[in-house]
This record gives C-alpha cells, sequence and structure tokens, in this order.
C-alpha cells in the first residue's frame, strides 16, 4: 500500500467519523427538522408508544362512573385530540407557553385514584370543574416554580408518585377480573385473557430491544384482542354506529364546581407538578444531554396547567408529560421537537375520528387488565426510584411511611369517617390526598438532619 493511498484512507476515515458524529449532533439538537420521510415514522413511534397509555384513563373512569358506550367513546376522542393539541403547544409553543421540546403529553393516571370516588360521588361535570381550577393552579405554579420547589423535594415527588402506583393496583386489578360490576367477575376466561397479556407484554418489554421493547404494551393488547375475537368477547357495534369524522365541541358533558373536587383536584394539580418538572429535565438530560433551562421548566409546567384546562372544556382529563416518551427520547437518541409535533398532530387527526375511540374503547377489559397491572407497578417502581435520590434517614423514612400509612390505610377503612361531610368523605377515601398532604407538611414542618443534604439539590 502506498503512502498516498494509506493517507488517503485515514482522511476518508476521520470525515466519516466527523459525519457520524455531526449526524448525532444535529439528532440531539432540539431545533433540528429531519427530512419528513425520517420525522414521520419516528413522530408515530411516539404515538403509539402512549396511545393505549392515554386510552385508558378514559376507559377507567367511565366504567367508574356507569357511563353509556357513547359517552365511553366520546371521552377516548377527546382524550386523543386533546393530548395531541397538548403536544403542539408544548414542543412548537405559544408565547411563553411551551418547553419546545420533545414532550409528548397525554391524560395523566395521577389523578385517577382522587377522580373515581368524585366521577361516582359528583359525577363528570365536578370533575371537569376541579380540573379547570387545578389547571389554571398548575400554570401559576409554572410561573413561580422556581420559589415553590422547596415544596417538592425527592422525598416528597417519590412518595407522592409512589402512591399513585400503590394506589392504581386495586383499579388494574378489577379490570383483571372483567371490569367493575361485570356479572362473570373473575371468571376464568377474563383471568386467562389478562395473565396471556401480561406475559406477551412482559416478554415484549425484557427480551427484545429498540420499537419492540417501547410497544411492549401495544403488542400484549393486541394479542390480547385477537385471542378474545374468537370467544364473542369483542364488541364492534359502537365502531359501527360512530361516525367517520366530528368536530370537538366544548361543554358536551357540563361543568360543575362543588367543593370537594375543587380542592382535590387543584392540590392534585400542584402536587403533580414535581412529575412535570422531573419530565421536563430527564427529557432535556436524556435528549439534548444539557441541563433544562428556567424557561423551558416554567414554560412547560405553564401548559401542563393550561392545557389541563383546555381538556376540561372538552371533555377530556387533566394533561401530564409522557415518561415513557421521556424514555423513548433517551432510548433514540432523537431530540428533535418536531418530530414529536408531527406525532401531535397524528393524535389530533385520531381524536376528529370517533370510529378510532370507539375501536379503542371495544377492548375487553381483561385484555386493558393484564396491560395496565404493569404499568400501575412500574409507576411506582419509578417513586422508588425518585425516592433513591433522597437520603434514608430517620426522617425521610417517617415522612414515607406516615405518608403510606394514610393514602392505604384510610380508603380500607371507610367507616372511620362515614359520619363526615361528603366533601371530606371524598378527599379521604382518595388516599392520595391525605397522603399528598402528609408529605408536603412533614417536610416542611420536620427538622432537616445536618447531613441531609439529598432534598436540597
Amino acid at each position: 500500500m502506498s503512502h498516498d493511498t494509506a493517507a488517503a484512507r485515514r482522511i476518508s476515515g476521520r470525515k466519516g467519523r466527523h459525519h457520524a458524529e455531526d449526524s448525532e449532533s444535529r439528532l440531539r439538537d432540539v431545533d433540528y427538522s429531519p427530512p419528513l420521510r425520517k420525522a414521520i415514522p419516528l413522530g408515530i413511534q411516539h404515538v403509539l408508544a402512549m396511545f393505549v397509555s392515554n386510552a385508558a384513563v378514559p376507559l377507567i373512569i367511565a366504567g367508574a362512573a356507569g357511563l353509556s358506550g357513547s359517552d365511553t367513546v366520546f371521552l377516548v376522542q377527546m382524550a386523543m385530540f386533546v393530548a395531541g393539541i397538548a403536544t403542539l403547544v408544548q414542543t412548537l409553543g405559544i408565547g411563553p407557553l411551551g418547553a419546545r421540546l420533545p414532550i409528548v403529553m397525554g391524560t395523566s393516571f395521577g389523578f385517577v385514584p382522587v377522580m373515581i370516588p368524585i366521577a361516582a360521588a359528583q359525577g363528570l361535570p365536578a370533575v371537569f370543574g376541579g380540573a379547570l381550577i387545578g389547571g389554571l393552579a398548575m400554570a401559576v405554579v409554572g410561573i413561580f416554580y422556581k420559589r415553590l420547589s422547596i415544596f417538592f423535594p425527592p422525598v416528597v415527588s417519590g412518595t407522592f408518585v409512589l402512591l399513585i402506583g400503590i394506589l392504581l393496583l386495586p383499579v388494574g386489578f378489577a379490570y383483571v377480573g372483567g371490569g367493575v360490576g361485570a356479572e362473570d367477575f373473575g371468571a376464568p376466561h377474563h383471568l386467562l385473557l389478562a395473565a396471556l397479556v401480561f406475559i406477551v407484554t412482559l416478554a415484549f418489554h425484557q427480551f427484545c430491544r429498540g420499537f419492540l421493547s417501547e410497544a411492549a404494551v401495544l403488542i400484549g393488547i393486541l394479542v390480547g384482542c385477537v385471542v378474545a375475537a374468537p370467544f364473542g368477547l369483542l364488541d364492534f357495534s359502537k365502531v359501527g354506529e360512530a361516525s367517520w369524522f366530528q368536530l370537538p365541541m366544548p361543554f358536551e358533558i357540563g361543568i360543575s364546581f362543588d367543593p370537594a373536587a375543587l380542592v382535590a383536584i387543584t392540590l392534585m394539580s400542584v402536587v403533580t407538578c414535581a412529575e412535570s418538572i422531573g419530565d421536563i429535565s430527564g427529557t432535556a438530560i436524556g435528549g439534548a444531554e444539557r441541563e433544562a433551562t428556567k424557561r423551558e421548566l416554567s414554560g412547560g409546567v405553564m401548559a401542563d396547567g393550561l392545557s389541563s384546562s383546555f381538556a376540561a372544556l372538552f371533555g377530556a382529563f387533566p394533561q401530564i408529560s409522557f415518561s415513557q416518551n421521556v424514555g423513548l427520547v433517551a432510548l433514540t437518541g432523537v431530540a428533535s421537537r418536531f418530530v414529536v409535533a408531527i406525532g401531535g398532530g397524528f393524535l389530533v387527526l385520531a381524536g376528529l375520528v370517533p370510529k378510532l375511540g370507539a375501536l379503542v374503547s371495544a377492548i375487553p377489559a381483561a385484555v386493558l387488565g393484564g396491560a395496565v397491572i404493569i404499568m400501575f407497578g412500574m409507576i411506582a417502581s419509578a417513586g422508588v426510584k425518585m425516592l433513591s435520590h433522597a437520603a434514608f434517614n430517620k426522617r425521610n423514612m417517617l415522612i414515607v411511611g406516615i405518608s403510606l400509612a394514610l393514602a392505604i390505610g384510610l380508603p380500607a377503612q371507610s367507616g372511620l369517617y362515614e359520619g363526615a361531610p361528603q366533601q371530606i368523605g371524598v378527599l379521604l377515601e382518595s388516599g392520595l390526598i391525605p397522603g399528598a398532604l402528609a408529605s408536603i407538611v412533614l417536610n416542611l414542618v420536620l427538622p432537616k438532619e445536618s447531613r441531609d443534604l439529598s432534598d436540597d439539590q
């Protein structure tokens, strides 16, 4: 080999490395817009990663509230439409609103333990009234988030997320049995169907890589639906009745302002800011490989809040950034906000097609149950991970222990407060409200140990 040839190859190799580094650098740039042939599939992948989770909340709330099939379809449709609008606001921004980061928005699971008793006792209009005011409170936190961050150190935010996962698990297992109020609750075919979905989801999540792992929940549910179809467990009658296109209409279900709902959901909205800040920070670090800026954090939380208020007007539930999509950004290394904006556009289109909402609502409860118990368990484990950033001294262990005791014990013994006013009973029955309040108050009043530095960072 001649000297000139070897030198040419070394130069070519350096150019190739520089080209790869430049390409990776572009992908990590939140303002980079990949070619559509790449951006569209990547955007759809984000939608698939969150689609089932986004639909699960309205399905669960509709079941608890005893809604008709058409109302359930409407809730699913609005969940898609509002998530798309919220994602576009979060990624593209409107004035001070939006983090302008690759953040996918969707319906928050965190509110489910609080919304179920309110929906059952006061009705969905009370839920939407609380969500409207709660969203505005969340936006205020976004404006003043730096001053209010002392309320949400890791020991508080981690406890909060842990409680959400734990309190959602009974709801998930109710679906495993066939759904709340099912005449054949606990029948073998429900349990076997849920077990199949559970195993398939677990297998794809752990033994596959890339997209197959990220879409494990979707794959598990599709397998469950395919198996359920020959046994007549899939009811597509609502799909045939639903129209192909329908513009969303505000106040379709209505809004009312119940004191208990206002207090419970507003408190939840404020506490949920900790989760939102964590997701925004995680997206910046995992995607763009840098810390989130003050403007990104403030704009992101404001967008979460005002999107939740907007959602309430259109019959959808509070919005939050989806953690699984934060992980997807870190996994793919594609931090372009325009890619996620394309996914938001697809969600808006999905919300304009009632047949799609009807198709999602046809998923058997047991199929959904086999998937959501994994999702709920992962929420609890995410809380444990957040708690790992707090010093596990006797002070913080007391905060976690008392919060768990109140959150789990009070809902299990409703006779303790059956004589209390209905508004108080609803707050206590949720479990999450007394647990979250306990963690916030105890963190403020208990003296910090001299070596307890984790919560201040």
